[in-house]
């Protein structure tokens, strides 16, 4: 069960400090929970994990295959390797070693991709991902998360060491918004209703989910009123929640810090489209554009994803 949290202005955990203190938390009860890093310790917090579990960490350096290929060999070895690095190293650059190594072996390999899309601010065009979602969809039978805060962060992590197999979790290494009160639980495949609404149904993940909950609040005041559902887990998909909650609505949106390509946009147009259920959908994400240098604030609404931008493309839509 889940509870939103009451200071949703408010900022919880830096997500790196949440990933890395869930990660020491599980060690300290998993023996077989292993560390690995490709020399970004400082900028994700993983030295302190060097530091507390020094048996259990591996500083692979800046060969992020390598690393891939090491945490596939401690899995056949029984133990169960947590990885990080940036988002489009974790997904991208490594792909082929995740396809293989990982999946087809059978392998198990927990990945924290960090500061995708417009998160990735001042490392600019060639430190940005807005495709790692659609890469991780095609690799059968893994499971791809976008958290939307630390609570929901800490879950997933705590849930995929309990799991055999591919997982992957994006999410900003800064703090993001609150979004849930600590101590929430969720189910990996299924949606939340964060808000109930009449007329439009907006399907957000990640760190956009707040931003999808202020576009909701201001399009009420226009007499609009929008459904909001956080679908943090991408694959598998909840069709079941999209194909009810879409009846009688108006129009459906997707909003992501991702490609409108591959992600969840076009995972949610899948299921409409083999449902015919007749009902207009808009992808807001990205459209056929690199990253570039600037903020993260910058980047948001450089590409169009603020919930002022929001409400008024879902306006236009209407």
């Amino acid at each position: 069960m889940f509870q939103l949290a009451e200071h949703t202005r408010e900022k919880g955990r830096e997500l790196r400090s949440c990933v890395v203190e869930t990660i020491q938390e599980i060690m300290s009860y998993d023996d077989k929970v292993t560390a690995l890093e490709a020399d970004l310790g400082g900028a994700s917090g993983f030295t302190k994990i060097q530091k507390s579990n020094p048996d259990r960490f591996v500083q692979c350096g800046i060969a992020e295959a390598n690393m891939i290929g090491v945490a596939a060999g401690m899995s056949i070895t029984g133990f169960k390797p947590f990885v990080h690095t940036f988002a489009p190293f974790a997904t991208r650059r490594v792909f082929d070693q995740l396809y293989l190594s990982g999946a087809y072996a059978g392998n198990t390999i927990n990945i924290y991709g960090s500061d995708p899309g417009f998160a990735v601010g001042a490392n600019g065009g060639t430190h940005t991902s807005w495709e790692d979602v659609a890469l991780m969809r095609e690799i059968p039978g893994a499971i791809v998360c976008d958290a939307a805060d630390d609570v929901q962060m800490e879950w997933i992590l705590k849930e995929f060491a309990n799991m055999e197999g591919i997982h992957y979790v994006r999410g900003n290494r800064k703090a993001v918004r609150n979004v849930y009160q600590k101590g929430s639980s969720f189910t990996i495949g299924k949606g939340n209703i964060l808000k109930e609404g009449e007329d439009i149904l907006i399907i957000a993940a990640g760190q956009l989910v707040s931003d999808a909950m202020d576009c909701a609040k201001n399009l009420e005041k226009e007499e609009i009123s929008a459904q909001v559902i956080d679908m943090f887990t991408i694959k598998p998909l909840d069709q079941q929640l999209i194909l009810e909650e879409a009846k009688g609505k108006k129009l459906i949106v997707t909003i992501e810090n991702h490609s409108i390509y591959g992600g969840l946009g076009s995972a949610v147009a899948e299921v409409m489209a083999e449902s015919n259920i007749g009902v207009p959908l808009k992808r807001i994400g990205v459209d056929e554009k690199f990253g570039q240098v600037g903020t993260a604030e910058y980047l948001q609404e450089a590409f169009g994803l603020t919930a002022d931008q929001m409400k008024e493309t879902i306006k236009a839509c209407l």
